[in-house]
């Protein structure tokens, strides 16, 4: 794929936004199965006796769900060349069977590498968002881009 996004054009307050994706039942089972096999994530039945009344998503599907939504919004038409790792996470309420996720994300600040002429990072905070406009996921992290035209 093309790069279209280098470092340059990722200036504070800039906003991208995806398509949605939704998490079925067998979604959820499935990779709960593999990864977090919590009786809330693996269980219906079983799920609506706990404090969440029913089967929700694993955070680290929420994660991952995220992740997808990044390249297929951005990431995957940049000059990115990887991460330092995040800052924060946090997940602010449960993804449920059905749900319709969109990846917000939003540019904070940008700063050029010191130590390689050739690329900066970025600053971002990703809010993943339900059906219902409700933030569900919340990240804070850092990557890193090759510039267009390097200092």
């Amino acid at each position: 794929m093309a790069i279209k996004y280098y470092w340059e054009d990722f200036t504070p307050g800039r906003v991208f936004e995806t398509p949605t994706r939704s998490l079925s039942e067998e979604d959820i089972i499935r990779f709960a199965r593999e990864y977090d096999p919590q009786s809330f994530h693996t269980d219906p039945q079983a799920a609506r006796a706990t404090p969440f009344g029913g089967l929700i998503a694993s955070g680290w599907q929420t994660c991952s769900a995220t992740m997808r939504l990044m390249c297929d919004g951005y990431l995957l038409e940049t000059s990115c060349v990887g991460s330092p790792g995040l800052e924060e996470l946090r997940w602010l309420k449960p993804v449920r069977p059905g749900d319709t996720l969109r990846l917000k994300t939003t540019v904070l600040e940008t700063m050029p590498s010191a130590k390689q002429p050739n690329r900066g990072t970025v600053l971002f905070r990703w809010d993943t968002l339900n059906q219902d406009g409700e933030v569900v996921l919340s990240m804070r992290g850092r990557q890193l881009f090759l510039r267009r035209t390097p200092a």
